[in-house]
């Protein structure tokens, strides 16, 4: 009976407190994918790689870097014109949205049409809109990704149809990936759920869901936090995926290339947002007017020659849950002396967290009133050397005088 009771309070344990896989800042997530990178889309660090500087196919990834080249150069309300050249180029079994030549869309409409759906016709006639040729289109497509940090990518065509010469790697396009989501416009299409496109003179409304099962509430995927951004496909390529995170003021970047499946893509790539929050958060390490250190003043009076050094500002930072923060380096300014005034700037302090450095200066927590008491006593003493050599000479005076007579 004792070890049937026992048993009966293991499985309740089970049962009440199911296992949830929490993943420490070293442990090996064992994802699918060929090649996947993990960053923090503010301060550019890499919390979790996997080959990331290995080429790869991008498939329809290769979206977002046409997509912040038209919006950086065109306006969003801008109509455009579907041409048969651009249209025609796109093989068949590649997603469309069956835009059909003289139909007329604005770039914002054919933007739209391209992240949300990942039509490719609407790259291919923005391309050769803004560019006038896909050929014209790609060498801008390079000089940008060379101009955002990118040294092992080489783009053929706006949409990311299959060539053997159209490569990138997980790291490039996470540089990509950051530098998009700091446009507003790209930022807002990117996170749309779904997508509505007016009628156009060759089209009835078209309407469509987002590729990235990741921010459908439907989707068995669903993260709440996935702020986006784009999804990719070819047989060449396998299944692909950049996405973005937004919780705690901790923002990542998250991309995933060459899964097997396209569940798997979901699958790390949950895998790898529940490691990030579980390792990583973003912390107040000190909060302003904090007091790091004091010091004296040599020259300042008795009552105020002690100061607080006092930190400017705060500092709010990337920190490992599973690491401890350093001390930091205080450096003072060469000859402090008084006076020095309130807040009056006495040094820095830096913190070195996750091989970022952060630095604010150190302020006087008081005015340091310069001692002058050895002054003083110096004219004091002056004043008396004075007077006694006056009073020598005049007694010298009165002598010899007193020994003529």
């Amino acid at each position: 009976m004792k070890f049937k009771h026992i048993l009966i309070l293991i499985l309740l344990i089970i049962f009440i407190f199911p296992c949830t896989k929490s993943y420490s800042a070293t442990s090996d997530l064992s994802l699918d994918c060929a090649s996947a990178i993990l960053v923090d889309m503010d301060t550019g660090y890499i919390l979790y790689e996997k080959h990331s500087n290995e080429k790869m196919y991008p498939a329809s990834t290769t979206k977002i870097l046409s997509s912040i080249i038209i919006l950086e150069n065109c306006g969003i309300d801008e109509k455009v014109t579907a041409t048969v050249s651009a249209i025609s180029q796109i093989p068949d079994g590649y997603s469309s949205a069956y835009i059909v030549p003289g139909e007329v869309l604005t770039v914002k409409e054919l933007l739209t049409l391209f992240l949300v759906h990942s039509a490719n016709e609407a790259g291919y006639i923005l391309a050769e809109y803004y560019a006038k040729s896909i050929n014209n289109f790609a060498i801008l497509m390079n000089k940008k990704a060379k101009e955002i940090g990118c040294q092992n990518s080489n783009f053929l065509n706006p949409s990311g149809l299959h060539d053997d010469n159209h490569y990138t790697t997980a790291y490039d396009l996470s540089l990509i990936a950051s530098y998009c989501m700091k446009n507003d416009i790209f930022r807002s299409i990117v996170s749309m759920k779904n997508c509505t496109i007016p009628a156009t003179n060759k089209s009835n409304v078209r309407k469509y869901s987002n590729s990235n099962s990741l921010i459908n509430p439907n989707s068995k995927f669903y993260i709440e936090e996935c702020t986006g951004i784009k999804t990719g496909t070819t047989t060449q390529a396998k299944n692909c995926l950049i996405s973005s995170f937004s919780k705690d003021n901790l923002n990542l970047i998250c991309v995933v290339l060459g899964s097997t499946t396209n569940d798997s893509r979901y699958i790390d790539s949950r895998a790898l947002f529940k490691y990030a929050y579980n390792n990583y958060a973003i912390k107040t390490i000190v909060n302003k007017h904090d007091v790091l250190n004091n010091i004296e003043i040599s020259n300042g009076t008795k009552e105020t020659r002690n100061v607080d050094l006092i930190l400017e500002d705060k500092i709010n930072a990337l920190v490992n849950l599973n690491e401890e923060i350093s001390e930091p380096v205080i450096t003072l300014n060469n000859n402090i002396s008084a006076p020095i005034s309130q807040n009056q700037v006495l040094g820095t302090a830096s913190y070195t967290i996750n091989d970022i450095t952060y630095t604010r200066n150190l302020l006087a927590s008081h005015d340091v009133e310069k001692d002058n008491s050895l002054l003083i006593l110096f004219g004091i003493l002056l004043v008396t050397l004075i007077i006694l050599i006056l009073i020598i000479i005049i007694f010298l005076k009165y002598k010899k005088r007193k020994i003529i007579i």
